[in-house]
């Protein structure tokens, strides 16, 4: 039997998306999403429970979703989970996880257009820099490190978009 690598979230941003150009020129823009999980325990205390989630998105899609992946606005994705390794300016060894999105949906706050892999064309350019290789390697941020190969070949064309 095969494996499935799936992650499915729907939360809120924590900030303004940020978007970097990897060395071969690909944007790729990188998000923090939380997801709140809330329950009454059996004293009846209402509890919370927050987590906090790096989402990357590569390409077109990071490009046109710019402008929308603002904070406190509530998104749905859809992607797969990678885990790499990397080592600080101390020399130590760090692990970051992450979601590479596949999709991604806005919802709520502005209007509830969905925007998925490739979103509008000519998406805004407020926040976004290019970066040295030399600043990617040291940022506590590996996963914008990622050489160009690694962003997904099937980037979808104007055709692709439903609306």
């Amino acid at each position: 039997m095969g494996a499935v690598n799936k992650a499915i979230l729907l939360g809120n941003l924590g900030r303004d998306a940020e978007m970097r150009y990897a060395a071969g020129g690909t944007a790729v823009s990188t998000v923090s999403l939380a997801t709140t999980e809330k329950w009454t325990d059996r004293e009846g205390n209402k509890k919370e429970d927050t987590q906090w989630h790096r989402v990357i998105v590569w390409g077109k899609t990071a490009e046109s979703l710019q402008e929308y992946l603002t904070k406190g606005k509530q998104i749905f994705v859809e992607g797969k989970i990678q885990t790499k390794k990397w080592t600080d300016k101390q020399g130590v060894d760090k692990w970051t996880t992450e979601i590479r999105a596949d999709r991604i949906v806005l919802l709520g706050g502005g209007g509830s257009s969905e925007r998925s892999s490739g979103g509008s064309s000519g998406g805004g350019k407020r926040r976004a820099r290019h970066v040295s290789d030399e600043e990617m390697a040291r940022d506590d941020a590996p996963a914008d490190d990622l050489p160009a190969d690694d962003a997904p070949a099937d980037a979808p064309s104007d055709d692709d978009i439903p609306f």
